[in-house]
């Protein structure tokens, strides 16, 4: 199969903003001519691989891009142009909540959200067992999840993504919630799921979080890559141009 675990070939994705919305078919009807948008390109012709058991942090200023290139590799979104090839079994973690029925218990929740990952039933009874230690949740887990707190999602949704044997493992912010020890006790399966061969994609603000885990940034700017590199060297770069934007 290569030693790629994803390839992203010459990939741009742009989006309609409409200028003036109706709001119902009436309104669409009659004023049509409202209908104006400006197209807003997010990526613009953006090319990378990441090879198997990789961790990857993505960094970039709000808008840049970086979260519709997860997005694309989860195969939320598609691009307008270019490839995205996925070798392996892709689990994520987006969004809190994404995935769950919030009038659904915790329990069920464990249930159908490893089932989207392509678990079934006897696969995800092996796993109920660790999925429930790892979240600490205990009987909050037969409450429904519209209940729980944004830290209490982020257990929940973490627990059922490392534990479906994924061969890549995507992330976008959401260790940013929750609280510091649960937080580190994340990174440090993430460490342990990496050394067993995992890809691992890491969309975040935080550089600490991305230096102590990761082996290679990816900073993209304004819908294309501006540097690709050791954390250390990518993260410098970017700090500087920061601080550089913030003087002027």
């Amino acid at each position: 199969m290569g030693e790629y675990a994803i390839e992203v070939k010459n990939v741009s994705k742009s989006f309609k903003i409409y200028l003036d919305k109706g709001y119902s078919l009436r309104d669409k009807l009659l004023f049509w001519k409202r209908n104006r948008y400006e197209e807003l390109s997010v990526l613009k012709n953006i090319s990378f691989s990441i090879k198997k058991g990789e961790a990857v942090g993505l960094i970039g200023h709000n808008g840049c891009g970086k979260s519709t290139t997860l997005k694309m590799l989860t195969r939320i979104m598609y691009p307008d142009s270019g490839e995205i090839i996925m070798n392996g079994r892709v689990s994520s973690l987006l969004e809190l909540g994404a995935g769950f029925h919030p009038d659904m218990t915790g329990i069920e929740n464990i249930y159908i959200n490893a089932s989207i990952f392509g678990l079934n039933k006897k696969e995800i009874n092996r796993r109920f067992a660790d999925i429930i230690e790892f979240s600490e949740l205990g009987d909050f887990l037969s409450n429904p999840v519209r209940t729980y707190s944004s830290g209490m999602y982020m257990r929940l949704a973490f627990a059922v993504a490392i534990h479906v044997d994924a061969d890549i493992l995507l992330i976008d912010e959401i260790l940013a919630v929750g609280d510091v020890g649960f937080r580190e006790k994340c990174l440090k399966k993430l460490k342990e799921i990496k050394e067993q061969g995992t890809t691992i994609v890491l969309v975040s603000h935080s550089l600490g979080q991305i230096e102590s885990f990761c082996n290679r940034t990816i900073w993209i700017h304004d819908g294309q890559i501006r540097k690709d590199g050791t954390p250390k060297e990518v993260h410098k770069e970017y700090l500087s141009f920061m601080n550089a934007k913030q003087i002027k």
